[in-house]
């Protein structure tokens, strides 16, 4: 097979510095990927900016300071100090000191869930009363107490994707159950935990909605039709790959 011409079609030494100043002049500030795009990858920074209008600014389900509550939740759950711009985004949309305090507590409540996890799976039989679940609903609730501005939705939605960003699976399980209890929207949920991709990666999205199919098929809850309709959809596993023979015989 004849080797491929790595140099055929890429950008000029001076159409990389124009597509870097062009991203500039767009969005204000420039980053370190955008170079690498711009000089070995044009067509993929070609679709970027598609994919990231759609997926970070757009409106869809979340109003904006519903959006931008749950994205600096999740930028600190993650530990991404580099969106700095959301930061900017959040003020923008009506956020205060007061929420951003909020959403950081929330942050610090979501990093200390697998204690709620390690009784339920280890020490249940010896703390029956209230029970790991009820004890984390009626922590949270203490801890959003003093936050009124707070909505339960909104503080729902943040949750979900600190969990999601984090693989806590147990605390999206759980808060996924408590927001079908409140009637917390599906199409907000579904939001709240696709902004998840950006920063951490489309498998802590997919891992998520693996999560939330398990809900969904636990009888537990009460889908809308769309929802049903993903959860009665069969295969949803992935690719199967069967498994290899070991090699016979010794070395060549």
């Amino acid at each position: 097979m004849a080797a491929a011409d790595p140099q055929r079609g890429l950008p000029t030494a001076s159409e990389v510095r124009e597509r870097i100043e062009a991203f500039r002049a767009r969005r204000g500030y420039v980053l370190p990927h955008q170079g690498a795009m711009a000089a070995a990858l044009p067509d993929l920074q070609d679709v970027y900016p598609l994919v990231y209008r759609t997926l970070t600014l757009d409106r869809h389900h979340l109003d904006e300071l519903e959006r931008e509550f749950v994205w600096l939740a999740l930028l600190t759950a993650a530990g991404e100090s580099i969106g700095t711009h959301h930061i900017d985004l959040f003020f923008k949309a009506g956020g205060t000191d007061r929420l951003a305090e909020a959403a950081f507590r929330l942050v610090a409540w979501a990093r200390g869930v697998e204690t709620y996890q390690f009784l339920e799976r280890h020490w249940s039989a010896y703390f029956p009363t209230p029970g790991p679940r009820a004890a984390y609903a009626a922590g949270k609730a203490a801890l959003l107490a003093g936050f009124p501005e707070v909505t339960p939705d909104c503080a729902h939605l943040a949750l979900l994707a600190c969990f999601s960003s984090r693989d806590q699976h147990w605390g999206l399980e759980v808060e996924l159950h408590e927001g079908y209890a409140q009637g917390v929207s599906e199409y907000k949920i579904a939001e709240a935990l696709s902004l998840v991709l950006w920063p951490c990666g489309v498998n802590r999205f997919l891992e998520a909605s693996g999560v939330w199919l398990q809900v969904l098929r636990s009888g537990r809850v009460k889908p809308s039709p769309p929802f049903q309709a993903w959860a009665d959809a069969p295969d949803q596993d992935g690719f199967r790959l069967a498994p290899r023979a070991p090699a016979t015989g010794g070395p060549r």
